[in-house]
């Protein structure tokens, strides 16, 4: 009985899903191109009479709003890999970390046991003015149990999260204690920071790591150049690997920083959409100075916008691996409902005239989603000549090589060292071991690792305690089998990927990132660059002169 409703109910919910992709690809490609449909046309009086039609004559009760939420995704899914469907109860989080802030309690937290664990306390935020300090375990929200099984990421953030000067009562388990704390929190505005380090590499090298491309990006990016003006820094290194994009106008801020005035930072151009490109004015405090761009497969959009302009206009050196290729542009469009959905509407084109986008199939994003695994597989990441370039080659005035056909590849690149990988190593990161246990470790140990006040600090400590040793007895007793070989051959991996853990838990993240950069062979190989004065710094440029790259 079972199977022959699924099999009535077929038809009708891709019935539903072709009408609504009619009614949505109409309304918005005019819309877009500066006419207005009413939404009472021809198209829409057949999907509200079919709605009707199920809802009053179908053999089962059919909730007609869940059949919609249903069809929408899936007919975006048939455009192209990013045109995407958010409902209204997940759109503000997925604008919250491009917006600059959000209103909560000022918290990082892990869940651990089906318990919610304070990861960290943002300095200043309302958590810290309240009392909570790392380590605490929330136990009680507004008088509930708030621990279990069914307690989730979102719940926690559902809970936590709210309107501004509105309060929540928390209950808090300290480290030690029996008796549960009550805490009483007033929401206010967290900032979400997108430039998460800035420091000196060397004595003459400025770096500065961005995470996305979000609405203070551009500000946060000029208070670290300001921050390693102190150090009169000479060279500056900027670290995208792992940074999937955001705003657009961030990156063409960013990339207006660094390029003279009248050079082109990237144009967009689409089916309705006419070409529109955006360039230098020649403001940028920074023009001369000596750049190197990091980028990897993780690196996409506003990060491949910003390494393509810096690239195609001769500007600095990119260094690394073969970004992502994401090169769509999406408008967010907002229904009554507070839904919205991303549909893409242009395409992002690099000075060059380079196509960022990697290919994909309509309807069918199985390959694209898994791209960055057959890269892999191919032996991309392990050597250059297994770069697989679909478009074009272009070159830029100064005879630099460049590819089309999806990504930006670099200038110089850095293979991924698999060199002391082992299956120990393989199976202790990806099963999320490593990181429970420098979490639980970090909890047990909070005391004493306050005490350690410097990175320097730390970093001795760790080394001598042999975390390494303390993670393959905890490990042993969770399961994976203790492999003294690969351990011994994965040693320095595992100690990297463990004490970077615990720095994490107890520092702040630059100090997190500067831990790990000290031994990068990205990082290394710019430094050599720099060294040998091999970045590219841009040619004076005449006032009056205009030159795209050809």
């Amino acid at each position: 009985m079972t199977q022959k409703k699924n099999n009535r109910f077929m038809p009708i919910l891709m019935a539903v899903c072709v009408v609504v992709g009619i009614v949505i690809g109409t309304f918005y490609a005019n819309h877009f191109s500066g006419n207005r449909l009413s939404i009472i046309n021809s198209s829409s009086n057949k999907l509200n009479n079919l709605l009707h039609i199920v809802e009053d004559q179908y053999v089962d009760t059919v909730n007609t709003n869940d059949l919609v939420e249903k069809a929408v995704p899936q007919i975006l899914s048939e455009l192209d890999p990013h045109s995407v469907y958010i409902s209204a109860k997940d759109v503000q989080t997925a604008t919250d970390d491009l917006k600059g802030s959000f209103s909560g309690v000022g918290i990082e937290f892990t869940i651990r046991k089906d318990t919610l664990h304070v990861q960290q306390v943002i300095s200043n935020g309302p958590a810290e003015r309240a009392g909570l300090i790392a380590g605490d375990k929330i136990v009680e929200v507004d008088g509930e149990n708030f621990t279990g099984k069914k307690l989730t990421n979102e719940m926690a953030m559902h809970r936590l999260k709210g309107p501004k000067d509105t309060k929540v009562k928390l209950g808090i388990l300290r480290f030690g204690e029996k008796k549960v704390r009550e805490f009483t929190i007033t929401r206010g505005e967290i900032p979400t920071k997108s430039v998460s380090a800035a420091y000196m590499l060397d004595s003459e090298t400025g770096y500065i790591r961005i995470k996305n491309f979000g609405e203070n990006t551009y500000p946060e990016l000029l208070i670290a150049l300001a921050k390693l003006s102190q150090n009169r820094f000479k060279n500056l290194t900027i670290d995208l690997r792992g940074n999937t994009g955001g705003y657009l106008q961030s990156a063409v801020q960013i990339a207006n920083e660094f390029l003279p005035r009248n050079r082109l930072i990237v144009y967009t151009e689409g089916r309705k959409s006419p070409r529109q490109d955006f360039r230098s004015d020649g403001r940028g405090s920074y023009q001369q100075i000596p750049l190197i761009i990091l980028i990897d497969e993780g690196s996409a959009s506003a990060s491949e916008i910003l390494a393509g302009a810096i690239q195609d206009n001769d500007r600095g050196t990119i260094i690394g691996r073969r970004s992502f290729g994401k090169g769509l542009v999406q408008q967010p469009i907002e229904f009554n409902d507070h839904s919205m959905i991303r549909l893409t509407i242009a395409r992002y084109y690099s000075p060059s005239g380079r196509c960022i986008q990697k290919p994909y199939t309509a309807g069918d994003n199985k390959d694209y989603e898994e791209d960055i695994l057959t890269r892999y597989e191919h032996g991309e990441f392990f050597s250059q000549d297994s770069i697989k370039h679909e478009g074009p080659a272009y070159k830029t005035s100064l005879g630099r090589l460049m590819y089309g056909g999806g990504g930006i590849t670099p200038d110089i690149f850095v293979a991924e060292d698999t060199t002391n990988v082992t299956s120990y190593y393989k199976q202790a990161s990806m099963s999320g071991l490593i990181i429970q246990f420098a979490f639980e470790y970090t909890d047990n140990n909070r005391q004493k690792l306050k005490e350690l006040k410097t990175l320097e600090e730390m970093e001795k400590y760790l080394k001598k305690l042999n975390t390494v040793e303390l993670f393959a007895s905890y490990a042993d007793k969770q399961g994976l089998k203790r492999r003294n070989l690969m351990i011994q051959k994965s040693h320095k991996l595992l100690e990297r990927y463990i004490n970077s853990r615990i720095i994490y838990n107890m520092m702040s993240e630059e100090a997190w990132t500067k831990y790990l950069n000290e031994d990068d062979p990205t990082i290394m190989e710019a430094l050599k660059v720099f060294r040998e004065n091999r970045a590219f710094p841009a040619p004076p440029q005449k006032e009056n002169e205009k030159k795209d790259v050809a």
